[in-house]
């Protein structure tokens, strides 16, 4: 790809360094990059997008609790409708809106109070019936919902593409990218980084950027910075193609009690599903067998979603969320390195707040006020048994 860097180096020099090259990393870069920021480094320990961003299809909402999480989706969403124009490329945008289908009523009253905050900030949130539901989701079953909650402007787009579309427009803008570099240590004095060291050279550099995914909190170790991320596996499956006649075109979603989701992919739907039991690690092996957590998603299936249970299974991937304590994100600078940066912990909502995440870091960085004022998502709330920063989320991709 146009401005990916391979060779080898001794040092250079660096006015930013942006750890990792997934969607929110590229985001970062690029957003620095349009503001005049010269001399940008992005590391990247594989390829492109080879952590979480690799994700077939990525889910983009503003359905959220709390106004920080509903400010950073709906700013993010604009921006994924606008990407054409900027920073430009066809990323697939389907605004086929969100369905959350509710079992118990104690969902129906919180998710009622959240569309109160949603509405208040513009978004087209509503409760709506089961029968509603179905009428938007074919697939779904009404026995036993309460209700459920739809947005029409929710949707879902490629990650591949949007990163394609964001290191494009980086690397125009003189952004280099070291893809295949291994960060091996961060050099750190008065308070200040002064270098990061790989395995390809040494980059001094002004300010470092943390979006490490679920490898931040080495990262952040490094540097003497406490970032409590955690790798967590998270699994998905696609069906062979459907028809004729063509599926019906679906929202995305999603049995809020169970976490199983669903939504159209290509010819075929596309499954996932949170497993319970999962723990904690860096293992990204696809468990997609009939005594996996596919399983877990036909019992849900059979339950909420029958035409679904015995669909034939094409592939599927597995990856890494980045979570945190409070399932919340981290999104702010470091109080002991003044320098240190950092946008990680998404715990499964990385890729659709990355155009924003991309525009506060950039605020951030330059000393002004951010666009979204994330100072509750600051890693600073986990000192001394801080509080969480919001309600935790339901997380799906």
């Amino acid at each position: 790809m146009e401005g990916v860097v391979t060779l080898n180096f001794s040092t250079t020099d660096a006015s930013v360094v942006v750890v990792g090259g997934g969607v929110v990393g590229l985001s970062v870069a690029f957003h620095l990059a349009e503001a005049g920021v010269r001399d940008i480094v992005v590391v990247e320990r594989g390829a492109l997008g080879c952590g979480s961003s690799g994700k077939p299809i990525g889910g983009v909402r503003a359905q959220f609790s709390d106004p920080v999480n509903i400010e950073l989706g709906l700013r993010s969403l604009r921006a994924f409708g606008d990407f054409g124009r900027r920073p430009g490329g066809d990323i697939r945008f389907a605004r086929v809106g969100y369905l959350f289908l509710l079992s118990e009523a104690a969902d129906v009253e919180a998710f009622t109070e959240s569309v109160v905050t949603q509405n208040a900030l513009g978004v087209p949130s509503r409760v709506i019936s089961p029968e509603r539901a179905r009428e938007l989701c074919p697939y779904v079953r009404t026995d036993g919902l309460v209700a459920a909650v739809h947005s029409p402007d929710d949707g879902h787009a490629r990650p591949g593409l949007v990163i394609q579309g964001y290191a494009r427009a980086a690397a125009r803008a003189g952004v280099r990218i070291l893809t295949h570099t291994t960060v091996t240590g961060i050099d750190v004095g008065a308070g200040h980084v002064t270098a990061v060291r790989t395995d390809r050279g040494v980059i001094r550099c002004a300010a470092l950027v943390c979006a490490a995914g679920a490898w931040s909190a080495g990262i952040g170790e490094a540097a003497g910075v406490r970032l409590p991320v955690r790798p967590l596996r998270r699994q998905i499956a696609l069906t062979r193609p459907l028809g004729p006649p063509a599926p019906p075109r679906v929202p995305f979603t999603i049995d809020f009690s169970s976490t199983a989701y669903f939504h159209n992919s290509d010819d075929g739907l596309l499954f996932g599903l949170a497993d319970p039991a999962q723990e904690e690690g860096f293992d990204t092996t696809w468990t997609g067998g009939p005594e996996g957590w596919l399983g877990l998603f036909r019992d849900v299936a059979r339950r909420r979603a029958p035409a679904l249970a015995d669909m034939e299974i094409a592939g599927g991937w597995a990856g890494l969320y980045e979570v945190t304590p409070d399932r919340n994100a981290l999104i702010g600078r470091s109080g002991e390195v003044s320098n240190f940066l950092y946008a990680t912990g998404f715990s499964g909502h990385g890729f659709l707040q990355a155009p924003a995440v991309g525009e506060v870091v950039r605020d951030l960085y330059l000393g002004r006020a951010p666009v979204v004022d994330v100072a509750a998502l600051s890693a600073d709330r986990f000192a001394g048994g801080g509080s969480p920063a919001a309600r935790p989320e339901v997380h799906v991709v």
